[in-house]
């Protein structure tokens, strides 16, 4: 039972870990000159897709924010906590990545 419990939990840290990193490659893809917000969260959701399952990709949403006087794009992923296997409570789990925006 031990074991498993930290399979579990090993796969919560990989499932976070990969939308982390997935809504960060967003944030700085949406910030390159040619692209947009929009642009952001498709590449967000394309990642999540490829890396897990796209269950995990419903709900990305970006937004431009101020950080510390920078202007950045924020992505945030809400997303299921995997609780067994790769099921678990709706929007439970949220990252968020961020990307300076080029004046």
């Amino acid at each position: 039972m031990f074991f498993l419990a930290i399979i579990q939990l090993t796969l919560v840290l990989h499932v976070r870990n990969t939308l982390i990193d997935a809504a960060a490659s967003g944030a700085r893809y949406g910030t390159l000159a040619d692209r947009g917000a929009g642009d952001a969260a498709e590449r967000t959701r394309t990642l999540i897709g490829a890396a897990l399952n796209p269950g995990f990709a419903e709900n990305v949403s970006t937004s431009e924010v101020s950080i510390e006087g920078f202007r950045t794009l924020e992505v945030t992923v809400r997303a299921p906590m995997p609780v067994i296997g790769l099921i678990g409570p709706r929007e439970m789990l949220e990252v968020k990545g961020h990307a300076a925006v080029q004046p």
